[in-house]
């Protein structure tokens, strides 16, 4: 069973940590070669995210972290970049890993969308237009007073749209999602959060907007933080096929995959501790759904959701 998850903060670890290596299991990252070879990953997103120990980071650290995807992940003869509609099959038929550079939080953009054409050049096609807290673009979900997209941030969404980076909408207030909605047109995801009503954490989606997402063709990807699955101290593995049943009966069943948020994670779900164990989720999804359900939710959703939304160069 092939694998696709759309969300990891590799990059971030490495920016602050570059004795970390990526080829080597035992390295301390959650996400390694090893292990993306072990559970059969078609393609694994890499988030450049700013974390909250660089303060007043700047676009220069973004740059860092294009450098450490190309040097450190890209660059291996295992893998190739992602940037177009027809790479990850081509990919796929050459025995290699897919990777796709995203950004989360537009924050070290600084409102210059010159920056936002230079990193589509450099490879990007996904865009998390916030992290948790606001920044000149929008409020993020733990921003007290909770408000939508700024002008500037009207801007951004349509740039992306002009450019076809792919927006994402983790992480965004309740008014900044409805506001988005009405912004773009286009199939905008939800790379890395799971259903409210199951688990009531802020950062997961009501069921309205989960059906908004399927309405207009989006996807979701289920994310394995353990606050974010149950909120029982000691959370399984099978604690995620509540969010994803609850997806399903909302009418998600074709726009429903995975987004682990490996190595942006603190707690691990027990069974499901790094990319080697993927294999354990397949099976126990595998248990419940259909075999070609089992393939939407693993890969086949989102492979067929960046055929249809990635460029074609």
């Amino acid at each position: 069973m092939y694998v696709i998850d759309a969300h990891c903060d590799v990059l971030s670890k490495l920016l602050m940590d570059p004795r970390l290596d990526f080829k080597d299991e035992a390295s301390g990252l959650d996400v390694t070669l090893p292990g993306l070879k072990k559970s059969k990953v078609m393609l694994q997103w890499f988030a450049m995210w700013m974390p909250e120990q660089l303060e007043n980071s700047t676009f220069n650290d973004v740059l860092k972290c294009v450098d450490l995807f190309y040097s450190r992940i890209a660059n291996l003869p295992e893998m190739g970049i992602v940037r177009a509609s027809g790479d990850i099959a081509r990919l796929a038929k050459e025995g290699r890993i897919g990777a796709l550079l995203t950004l989360e939080g537009a924050d070290a953009l600084a409102g210059n969308l010159a920056h936002l054409r230079m990193l589509y050049k450099l490879g990007l096609r996904s865009l998390g237009l916030t992290w948790n807290y606001a920044n000149w673009a929008a409020d993020g979900v733990m921003e007290t007073r909770q408000g939508g997209f700024t002008i500037k941030g009207r801007g951004l969404v349509k740039e992306c749209d002009s450019l076809g980076i792919l927006i994402d909408a983790s992480h965004l207030t309740d008014r900044a999602f409805w506001e988005l909605s009405e912004l773009t047109d286009r199939a905008f995801l939800a790379s890395h959060s799971n259903a409210y009503t199951v688990c009531s954490h802020p950062r997961n989606l009501k069921d309205d907007q989960i059906k908004e997402i399927v309405r207009r063709k989006g996807m979701i990807g289920i994310n394995f933080f353990p606050t974010f699955v149950d909120e029982t101290k000691s959370v399984a593995i099978e604690r995620l096929l509540p969010h994803i049943e609850k997806i399903c009966e909302l009418g998600g069943a074709n726009h429903l995959g995975l987004g682990s948020d490996f190595d942006g994670i603190s707690r691990k779900l027990f069974g499901l501790e790094h990319t080697g164990c993927l294999d354990r989720l397949s099976e126990l999804v595998g248990k419940h759904y259909s075999h070609e359900q089992t393939e939407r939710i693993m890969y086949r959703n989102w492979q067929l959701y960046l055929e249809r939304e990635l460029p074609a160069l």
